[in-house]
Formats: structure tokens, C-alpha cells, sequence
């Protein structure tokens, strides 16, 4: 990934190109962000211990995209930029941070996977796993909005955000209560640490559908 060279004194279309590319960079990352869900979901449910090992390496990428966007928008705000430019960046800025912040997290579910895989699989764990899709449905939405500027989209996502809400508060639940087990208690602190994330994560996708909204309209919810 190259670095964006600005002129000193660029004219509108030049800034419009860098935004551009700068939408482009953010997908690019998104797309990195999905693939690790994806492999910290395999790790966690199909057990896939080899999914875990590329997880590291991948977040690697993700930080890398995450300075390098981070960068560019500071740049491009040195460049008089409009006030409908500057609310693109400043948006970009921080729907960046939560992409970064869905990938650490994807990266944790990995590491409680490989944590998990010596004990027999929980009873919860196919309801985790639908969990697990509601919230990985709201980041592919959230970037499906971000690439069309659709602001219904981007708000709609809220309202999914519910069912990984409930699911978590009735998992939570579940665990905590959880008596008579036998073995030890490290499985249910991990479960109950992976619920955590994935409602975390889905909280993060909730966000860039917020932001979305706001490059287009310039209101936050």
C-alpha cells in the first residue's frame, strides 16, 4: 500500500481523487477485517486450530492499514479541504479505529479458541455461533453501506444489533449460572469472555453504520 502524495496546493477534483482512494484503502481494510472474523469463527467453532495461526500475521496488515489511513486524512486536512471533505475524513478517521478495534478483537477469539480446544465442546456453543453470524452479517452490511453511501443501510444496522444484544444477555446468563459442572471453570470464563467480544464487535460494526450516516447527511444519532 503506497502512501498519497498531495500537491501543496490542489484543486478540488485532486482532493475529491485522494478521498477516493482514501474509500478505496478503507474497503481494502474492511476486507481484511472480515477475513479474520472469519478465521477466529472457524478457529472457535470448527475447532480449526490453522485458522487461529494466520490470525497474527493478518492483524499486522489491518494495523498497517489503520496508520497509513490515519495518515493520509491528516494530510489531506492540511490541504483546505471543504466542510463536506473534512466530515468524510473525520468520519474515515474513526470508522478506521473501529475496524482496527473488530480485528483485535477477532484476534482475542482466536486465541480463546486455541484456549478451548483441549475441552469437550460446550453445550452453548451453537447458539454462540449464531451469534457469531448476526455479528459478522452487521460488519459485511456496515462496508456494503459504506461502499454504496447509504445512509438508511448505515442506520439500519442498529436495529440488528438487537438480536446480538439479546443473545448476549441470555448467554451471559447461562454461563453465570451454570452448577454442577464437572472439570474446571476455565471453558466457562472463556465462553463467557468470546460472548463479550462478539458483542463488542457487533457494537463496533453498529458504529461505522453510524458514521456512514453521517458522512452523508453530516448529523450524528
Amino acid at each position: 500500500m503506497e502512501a498519497v502524495v498531495y500537491n501543496p496546493n490542489p484543486d478540488s477534483s485532486q482532493l475529491a481523487r485522494a478521498i477516493r482512494r482514501l474509500e478505496r484503502d478503507v474497503l481494502r481494510m474492511g476486507a481484511l477485517v472480515e477475513q479474520s472474523f472469519r478465521l477466529s469463527h472457524q478457529a472457535l467453532f470448527a475447532r480449526n486450530l490453522t485458522a487461529a495461526e494466520e490470525l497474527p500475521q493478518l492483524d499486522k496488515k489491518i494495523d498497517r492499514f489503520y496508520r497509513q489511513i490515519e495518515s493520509d486524512c491528516t494530510t489531506i486536512m492540511t490541504q483546505a479541504p471543504t466542510v463536506q471533505d473534512l466530515r468524510c475524513l473525520s468520519a474515515f478517521m474513526q470508522l478506521v479505529r473501529d475496524l482496527e478495534r473488530i480485528g483485535d478483537y477477532a484476534e482475542d477469539l482466536a486465541e480463546i479458541a486455541v484456549k478451548l480446544f483441549p475441552y469437550p465442546p460446550h453445550a452453548s456453543l451453537p447458539e454462540i455461533e449464531v451469534m457469531s453470524h448476526h455479528a459478522q452479517a452487521m460488519l459485511a452490511t456496515s462496508l456494503v453501506a459504506l461502499a454504496d453511501l447509504d445512509e438508511a443501510g448505515g442506520r439500519g444496522i442498529k436495529h440488528l444489533d438487537d438480536a446480538v444484544d439479546n443473545a448476549y444477555d441470555r448467554l451471559y446468563q447461562t454461563l453465570a449460572q451454570q452448577r454442577d459442572f464437572p472439570g474446571v471453570v476455565e471453558p466457562i470464563i472463556l465462553l463467557a469472555l468470546a460472548i463479550r467480544c462478539l458483542e463488542r464487535m457487533a457494537d463496533h460494526a453498529t458504529n461505522i453504520g453510524q458514521r456512514v450516516a453521517y458522512i452523508v447527511t453530516g448529523q450524528r444519532s
